[in-house]
């Protein structure tokens, strides 16, 4: 697909889009572009704390392989 036509699928699908989440998540991608600025602190807490929970799961042995999970739903 060309570059033109990839724009153009985007604009239309961007003035259609009512949600704020994604429009909001958009712009910080958008803005990543051009301002050297980690990504971190563009984070909501709730985010943070999520992260920060998943490495405690590491640090603390509770993981599960990718091999089992794909055994235990059959993938």
């Amino acid at each position: 697909m060309e570059q033109e036509t990839i724009k153009l699928e985007l604009i239309e699908w961007l003035t259609k889009l009512n949600d704020l989440e994604t429009l909001n998540y958009l712009k910080v991608v958008k803005e990543s572009r051009y301002v050297n600025n980690d990504w971190w602190n563009d984070l909501t807490e709730q985010q943070i704390q999520g992260i920060q929970r998943g490495l405690k799961d590491i640090d603390e042995g509770r993981i599960v392989s990718h091999e089992d999970v794909k055994r235990k739903y059959g993938l």
